[in-house]
């Protein structure tokens, strides 16, 4: 689940949402219009969170906290176990399922010599590399349009998170300014891209159990968020 703060409370967007409108926002990048394997990059962005849908729909609190656990702050096994399951529902794709495999060990990429990480890098690295071969592609390949997973999540990331500060991916820098995410230099051709996203609001506060926060949040009313990307 992803949290952002709001003027009374917190918005919950889920992983899979934030996915879907990652593909919405990369689809119109001028590079990507007439790429042989647009088709399977947009399914790889689309889906690369659908991993997290069964955790998602069964939030937990953080002990430590009381709030909602967040996919930053999930346990662990959580994160460990939803990009299997992702990987696992586009197996019958494997150029998509190779990209959502290279996004598992970028994203999580700084623990890698932490206590607990190494199976699941060499879990997911093994999981990429086959899904390679049975493509019939390249690792080459595979790097070059990475890029436009890594660039659709980040968009869609901070907008959904709410985070103001300049974040960077290769030669591109991408900042939020009220609803405006700029990114620059422009992936778009010059378009103004209007974008949006399903969230539910709750208040901001602790939470007795997960049962007190699942409550909460399947009684909440849901909002829109809505803003623009350009470059």
């Amino acid at each position: 689940m992803i949290v952002q703060r709001a003027q009374h409370g917190v918005y919950l967007i889920t992983q899979p949402d934030h996915a879907q409108l990652s593909a919405r926002i990369i689809e119109h990048a001028v590079t990507l219009k007439a790429h042989p394997r647009r088709d399977a990059i947009l399914l790889a962005v689309a889906e690369h969170d659908n991993g997290w849908a069964e955790e998602d729909a069964a939030p937990i609190v953080n002990p430590a906290t009381g709030h909602l656990a967040d996919f930053v702050n999930a346990p662990l096994a959580v994160r460990h176990r939803v990009w299997p399951r992702a990987i696992q529902r586009l197996s019958q794709h494997p150029w998509p399922a190779a990209l959502v495999a290279e996004h598992a060990v970028v994203v999580y990429d700084r623990f890698r010599v932490e206590d607990g990480w190494a199976s699941f890098f060499s879990g997911m690295e093994a999981a990429r590399d086959q899904m390679i071969r049975v493509s019939g592609l390249t690792s080459s390949e595979l790097s070059a349009d990475y890029v436009f997973v890594r660039l659709g999540d980040l968009i869609s990331l901070l907008f959904c998170m709410g985070v103001s500060q300049p974040q960077h991916i290769g030669e591109w820098s991408v900042q939020l300014t009220g609803d405006h995410v700029l990114v620059s230099p422009d992936p778009f051709g010059g378009q103004s891209i209007p974008i949006e996203v399903r969230a539910r609001a709750i208040p901001d506060r602790t939470f007795e159990s997960d049962d007190d926060l699942r409550a909460t949040v399947h009684a909440a009313h849901e909002v829109v968020v809505k803003g623009i990307v350009s470059g």
